[in-house]
């Protein structure tokens, strides 16, 4: 019995530290900042205006794109370090969600990510069930349902908690093997970020890598391999864990933000994507200013390569929403001619104030004023076809 408790706790500190290892970025000293003052260096980018194709009927189409931890703040400091201009500022139908969870009134990515993934609240780290542990449908399994194409995208793990609310059903967030198990459970045509490590060192064995080869996913590793990529069935999986920050990431975002459209816009029945900046959230934690402005920058530049497409198709709706703010974010002062942002924070965790929500094209009179985060959800599903 003692060898056993001693092979027990041994196993549990194993996952214990698997499970810090993901998450570090909440604690990580190294990109804790003490100057909350940040100027960029850096010229802006060209903002160009887009046509409002607003209109009544349903898209064929639905782009939806989650800044994790983004708030009006991050949202108003990325708009100052450019310049005063970005490519939200395309967005006219405009709205606040409100984003409690089932058991708190601060939410986690997790519980965030599934209210915008199935219209129902649930709890805190739980993804892709309710809050009596009981499985629920996702928008973008029910866009699969309708013969859509289907895809995922996202700066960490794809097994995190956003872009898993878009196709895993676990108790447990940190559950990152089971999560990745769940995508071998889908016909998802799509998903870009990092998470290798969950697919192909795992402790069962298991080779996923080489059970998406087998059903005829092409796997890539590398950005270059993603940028020649062209099967309609793409895994990319680009990093061990989690991807670089800004500005040693590149332009990896936008780039695969790009090429899951031009993917997923093979199929004539239309698609559903979701794309995450997973990373605002990660620079909130540490009250990092540079690291918020940086990644709501490059953001808002996967937002220009769907609002891009969006214009010329004219028919998908872009949506454009956060899971939850962090940090406490306020501007204390700034100048957008010298792209300077002075902010201070209010914690290193997550708010409960209400988050920004945009919208584009068919069907985005339904996004604005204020709303539940389930409401965006279940307008989705609506809008899929959904009665």
């Amino acid at each position: 019995m003692k060898n056993y408790k001693i092979v027990f706790s041994a196993l549990l500190l194993v996952f214990a530290t698997l499970v810090s290892a993901q998450e570090n970025y909440k604690t990580d000293k190294s990109l804790v900042s003490t100057e909350y003052d940040y100027q960029s260096s850096e010229g802006v980018y060209n903002v160009p205006s887009f046509e409002d194709v607003s209109g009544k009927k349903k898209p064929k189409n639905i782009i939806l794109l989650i800044g994790d931890g983004m708030g009006v703040a991050q949202v108003h400091a990325a708009m100052t370090a450019n310049g005063g201009q970005l490519f939200m500022n395309n967005f006219k139908k405009v709205g606040f969600s409100k984003t409690h969870s089932a058991d708190k009134y601060v939410t986690d990515s997790a519980a965030g990510g599934t209210a915008l993934s199935a219209g129902k609240k649930t709890n805190n780290k739980a993804v892709g069930i309710d809050e009596n542990g009981n499985l629920i449908e996702n928008v973008r399994e029910f866009a699969e349902q309708k013969g859509k194409a289907t895809g995922v995208v996202s700066t960490s793990a794809v097994t995190h908690a956003t872009p898993a609310s878009f196709v895993a059903h676990q108790p447990q967030r940190s559950m990152y093997e089971a999560i990745a198990a769940d995508f071998l459970k889908t016909d998802i045509d799509v998903f870009i970020g990092g998470g290798l490590d969950h697919f192909t060192k795992r402790e069962d064995k298991r080779n996923l890598k080489t059970e998406l080869e087998a059903k005829d996913y092409q796997v890539v590793t590398s950005v270059d391999e993603l940028k020649t990529a062209n099967s309609p069935k793409l895994a990319a999986l680009l990093a061990p864990t989690h991807m670089d920050k800004m500005p040693a990431r590149g332009d990896v975002l936008p780039l695969a933000t790009k090429k899951a459209v031009e993917l997923l816009s093979q199929n004539k029945k239309g698609f559903f994507l979701m794309v995450e900046g997973s990373q605002i959230d990660w620079g909130g934690h540490q009250n990092n200013t540079e690291y918020v402005v940086r990644e709501t920058l490059d953001f808002d530049k996967a937002v220009g390569e769907a609002l891009a497409f969006a214009a010329e198709n004219k028919n998908t709706l872009v949506i454009v929403t956060s899971d939850h703010e962090t940090g406490g974010m306020v501007i204390n002062n700034g100048s957008y001619d010298d792209q300077l942002v002075k902010a201070h924070y209010g914690t290193k965790g997550h708010s409960g104030i209400m988050v920004p929500v945009f919208a584009y094209g068919p069907g985005a009179d339904n996004f604005t004023g204020i709303q539940d985060n389930t409401d965006i959800g279940n307008m989705i599903f609506k809008l899929l076809g959904k009665k």
